[in-house]
């Protein structure tokens, strides 16, 4: 029996293409965002495996006192000494005095070196400040949860350290008010599986903590987040990595002024609730899954001035409802965004659409309206007609319309996506309503891409 839907969907086609004959729409495109797709992208990171070698021998020092261990030091430290290292020194040992500092020179100077089995720097104190050394050779043990530092009293920071050769690099252990900046954490790129490496920061029911200007890679996920709330991590720089930023049930963050670059998921947010995701960049995320942003199950969450470049996806949405998707710059990816699993009821405007093979793929089971009362969004593939020069198209655009239906209802109308007649109907659909399928509509699309500086990507 000849399936009706496919039908309708012919119908509607013949129907369209009639319009189109008769010059339906007259508008052009006001912009010609150009060919060449690649998007070269240098971040300023550190060459991570031109450290120098460390100093062979060396010791640590509390008032003056010398000692031939760091466990001899920590031993004779009171609360708030600082224990002062040296060249290199063993590692494998715990802080349990509470404010104690642990100090360097400079990581290439002071090194804490672990025998490659277990955590090499464990906090167990309140209020201990780790900063300015190296440590290195934690243990490969994923189920031990072998770190280079493992902090599980409050208040703790390390800041200025360097990490090397760990399967985890920092992890915050049910502490609170942890803060992790200016470190750099290199894990094993030996190791080919990223399920067989531990993560850069770990975060297992933190609360409060502040992760902020790290360099992280060759771990797993760069920033993970486990049962933790009231984080912020920002301005951190992530790459080659399964997920730069991973959260699982983590309620109410803050991730903002991050890049997350060459990795399989820039940006991975599952099962949380009350993020706020602003001021990211997420660039050629293009691995396995090849998200910049995935939401999955991620509700009443704001997802603001983000740049989304070069991505297979650059916002995946899966099931995730009450968001906010606004003034990001949406370019150069395989599809803009990608809606699905019910994912219909997000407010979004001012978002620019430029230059990606599809800038939307919705599927959803209704149309729903991506715009706000009085403005919307930039598509670069629309035609806009502003007749009273308000910087808003007097037509409607359908990023998704009957033909994004019928292929996904039939794939193999696939084979004539690209034909000239399929084109025609597609570009007649998305500016007039003559049938309302399931996907998405910006009834008030902009006239010119909100973000004024999207070539800088290809320059």
């Amino acid at each position: 029996m000849t399936d009706r839907r496919f039908e309708r969907g012919f119908a509607a086609v013949t129907a369209v293409l009639l319009v189109v004959s008769v010059g339906a729409v007259v508008a052009s495109p006001t912009a010609d965002p150009g060919t060449d797709r690649s998007v070269d992208f240098d971040a300023d990171v550190p060459a991570e495996y031109d450290f120098s070698a460390p100093p062979d021998e060396g010791h640590a020092s509390v008032d003056g006192e010398r000692f031939d261990t760091l466990a001899g030091a920590l031993d004779a430290a009171a609360p708030g000494d600082t224990v002062r290292v040296q060249g290199t020194v063993d590692g494998d040992v715990s802080v349990d005095t509470r404010g104690v500092t642990i100090v360097g020179a400079s990581p290439a100077e002071s090194v804490v070196s672990g025998t490659g089995d277990g955590t090499v720097l464990t906090v167990n104190a309140t209020d201990v400040t780790v900063r300015d050394v190296w440590v290195k050779d934690a243990g490969y043990s994923t189920t031990d949860n072998d770190a280079a530092v493992w902090l599980a009293g409050a208040n703790a920071t390390v800041d200025g350290v360097r990490v090397t050769n760990t399967t985890f690099g920092v992890w915050v252990d049910g502490a609170t008010d942890a803060t992790v900046r200016d470190a750099t954490i290199v894990g094993r790129a030996s190791i080919e599986r990223f399920s067989d490496r531990g993560n850069g920061i770990q975060l297992w029911e933190a609360r409060d903590a502040v992760i902020e200007n790290n360099t992280i890679t060759d771990v797993r996920d760069g920033v993970y987040f486990s049962w933790s709330s009231g984080v912020t991590a920002r301005e951190n720089t992530l790459w080659d990595l399964r997920y730069g930023v991973h959260y699982m049930y983590s309620d109410d963050n803050r991730l903002a002024n991050n890049t997350a670059f060459g990795n399989d998921v820039g940006y991975a947010l599952m099962v949380s609730d009350n993020l706020e995701i602003v001021d990211n960049v997420a660039v050629n995320n293009s691995g396995t899954s090849g998200h910049g942003i995935l939401l999955k199950e991620v509700d009443h969450t704001r997802i603001a001035r983000n740049d989304l470049v070069g991505n297979g996806n650059g916002l995946f949405v899966y099931n995730s409802m009450d968001n906010d998707v606004t003034d990001n710059l949406v370019l150069a990816n395989d599809v803009g965004v990608h809606l699905t699993a019910g994912s219909t009821d997000a407010r979004a405007h001012g978002n620019s659409f430029v230059d990606n093979d599809d800038a939307m793929k919705a599927v959803i089971g209704q149309q729903v309206a991506w715009n706000g009362s009085d403005r919307g969004n930039y598509w670069d593939g629309a035609r806009p007609v502003d007749v009273d020069h308000d910087g808003v198209s007097d037509v409607r655009f359908q990023a998704t319309g009957v033909l994004d239906d019928l292929s996904h209802r039939h794939p193999e109308v696939e084979v004539f996506a690209s034909s000239p007649a399929f084109d025609a109907v597609r570009l007649a659909t998305r500016s007039v309503p003559l049938l309302e399928t399931p996907g998405v509509v910006d009834h008030h699309p902009l006239a010119a891409p909100a973000h004024d500086d999207w070539r800088r990507y290809y320059e």
